[in-house]
């Protein structure tokens, strides 16, 4: 996993509700064998709606996912974090998550900023005034803000969630801190 410390760019406003993790990345792509490609899967079967948001061309690029409350709920797929991902997005912003979504993205460096519904509710209507409206969330500062509509607000995050963020580790990397010790038990059993 590669250090998040800061990430700046453009939103995308997905005002939905209860978005499950089979929403996200349906179940058919499941099958795949590679842990790449799972961005054609990303919101599939909403997209074949023309006025989908992640259709408007006016926010293509977007880096950062808004989304409405309880994003990522369902079933414990991790491919759903690794179809954002993979379809450019490094963070997400909603009131809440689902536990275990929110668990996959920080194993995967995706950051969750969880907001009060408020504060994303603003920023999903000035995304959708100035679509190239910029959004800054600095892990290491606890922040979100968009300084263009004079927004800053702190979000919470565990200091292990934000050391594993700001130093790239994931389970394997936070295995191998303890690897002297490890191949001394080793060498004793």
């Amino acid at each position: 996993m590669d250090p998040v410390q800061v990430v700046t760019g453009r939103a995308v406003p997905l005002d939905r509700s209860d978005v499950d993790t089979d929403q996200i990345i349906p179940s058919d792509w499941l099958k795949r064998v590679e842990r790449t490609g799972f961005e054609k899967g990303l919101f599939s079967e909403w997209k074949d709606d023309p006025s989908f948001v992640m259709n408007d061309e006016r926010f293509s690029g977007a880096t950062i996912l808004l989304a409405g409350p309880n994003f990522g709920v369902g079933s414990s797929r991790e491919h759903a974090v690794w179809a954002i991902q993979q379809s450019g997005f490094a963070a997400v912003v909603c009131p809440r998550f689902g536990d275990i979504f929110r668990n996959n993205s920080a194993k995967n460096g995706l950051v969750p900023v969880v907001l009060p519904a408020p504060d994303v509710r603003m920023l999903m209507a000035a995304v959708e005034v100035d679509p190239d409206l910029e959004i800054t969330v600095d892990v290491a500062r606890r922040t979100i803000e968009a300084p263009a509509i004079g927004f800053e607000a702190q979000f919470p995050l565990d200091n292990a969630t934000q050391e594993r963020f700001l130093q790239g580790l994931d389970d394997i990397s936070l295995t191998l801190r303890h690897e002297e010790a490890i191949t001394a038990f080793e060498a004793t059993a």
